[in-house]
């Protein structure tokens, strides 16, 4: 649990979440941590997390996926109750550095449960998670397989491929994985280097909003791995990694059958692979968490200007940086939903011209919103506490409420 972070007791809350039911459709269970922000005041931005509708989301994703072995990432919000809730409810860990590792451990996941699946990996990090016991590693090119092996000893490789055509909303292709035509060189050299290659990874791109949106990723990693097989390579493992949907505003399909079309799919290309992972990130944590934040201005640049300028007390470098190229376009509710609203250009508090959320599509928001106004942010509950600065401008880190 990070300095800022605190934990509510399920007794603090008059009501429990129902369990989602199974269906086609996405029903959100009763937002608790709405309901604790409709009922307290916060000195800054805070992001609150309901455990509950974490637990239940990880338990739709694992109905649909079946047989494959959910791997939470930690990087979406690594908060020890989080990690914790998870280790009960049976899941497995997608750590990137020894930081995440140790919170993996201290949470009381086991070695075997955790994967080091970051392919940047410090020397000394790998032997530290060797010396733990995880033995389950991913690389892309051959000096991380040459860090394994020096490292790492006879560990287990599972080697990450870049996709091609991606059709999420933020693809993860360009910085991650190896070419196609490179990946069986890679497998050869893991081999002379005393390593186990156990299959093969890849990332269909985060916010991967429809099931369909996974067949030509698929194809083109079922494609490689046949010629894997007729160059007498055993494999064993696909790790399908992340891309699983949260809804921002726009309805998404439900967990379980999300889960279950993709797990179709895959399994109709790799009928005979024996061990299936999967990494889902935002799709299990981000609806689970919202933040309550404050407006600090509104103002126009000149009498004739078209829009609004509204003012935030948090931006992209305290929390809210997937706004980035305004990728992720959050849903924003005010106490002032009922009156009329209006464009709006959203930004940040920092002394930083690139600190602004929404211009290129602004926002409406009501045309009463004034400074002191609390809005709401939603399905916060992945990729921002983690992304939030350490103090930029003297700003304090994104507090963290655990439900």
């Amino acid at each position: 649990m990070t300095m800022n972070a605190f934990v509510i007791g399920a007794a603090a809350v008059a009501e429990q979440s129902p369990v989602l039911p199974s269906s086609d459709t996405h029903i959100p269970a009763r937002a608790r941590h709405l309901d604790y922000i409709a009922q307290n005041s916060f000195e800054r931005p805070t992001l609150v997390v309901d455990l509950e509708a974490v637990a239940t989301q990880y338990h739709a994703l694992a109905r649909g996926l079946g047989r494959a072995q959910l791997h939470y990432a930690v990087k979406a919000n690594p908060e020890a109750a989080i990690l914790r809730r998870l280790v009960a409810e049976g899941a497995h860990f997608d750590a990137a550095s020894r930081a995440e590792i140790e919170m993996c451990l201290a949470a009381g996941a086991r070695p075997d449960q955790i994967s080091f699946g970051n392919t940047i990996k410090r020397s000394a990090d790998i032997a530290f998670a060797y010396a733990a016991g995880i033995s389950h590693f991913a690389a892309d090119s051959r000096e991380e397989l040459e860090k394994l092996c020096e490292h790492a000893p006879g560990a287990t490789v599972c080697l990450r491929l870049i996709v091609e055509n991606s059709a999420a909303d933020w693809p993860l292709s360009r910085k991650f994985g190896c070419a196609a035509n490179e990946a069986l060189v890679l497998m050869g050299y893991a081999v002379e280097l005393g390593l186990q290659v156990a299959g093969l990874s890849f990332h269909v791109g985060s916010q991967t909003r429809a099931p369909w949106m996974w067949v030509e990723t698929l194809d083109q990693v079922a494609a490689l791995w046949q010629r894997a097989k007729e160059a007498g390579y055993t494999l064993t493992l696909l790790n399908i990694g992340g891309g699983f949907p949260a809804s921002y505003g726009s309805a998404v399909q439900g967990a379980e059958s999300y889960g279950a079309e993709v797990m179709a799919l895959v399994e109709a290309r790799f009928p005979d692979v024996s061990q299936i992972m999967a990494e889902p990130v935002r799709g299990l944590v981000a609806e689970a968490g919202a933040i309550a934040a404050e407006v600090l201005l509104v103002s126009k640049k000149h009498q004739n200007d078209l829009h609004r300028w509204v003012y935030l007390d948090i931006g992209k470098f305290s929390g809210l940086a997937e706004t980035m190229d305004e990728a992720i376009r959050y849903r924003i509710t005010t106490a002032r939903d009922h009156e009329a609203t209006g464009s709006c250009v959203l930004a940040g508090p920092s002394c930083d011209s690139a600190d602004v959320l929404y211009e290129k599509q602004p926002v409406q928001l009501p045309v009463g919103l004034r400074s002191g106004d609390r809005v709401v942010i939603h399905s916060c509950g992945a990729y921002t506490s983690t992304y939030a600065s350490v103090g930029f401008n003297g700003f304090a880190p994104l507090d963290v409420v655990v439900i």
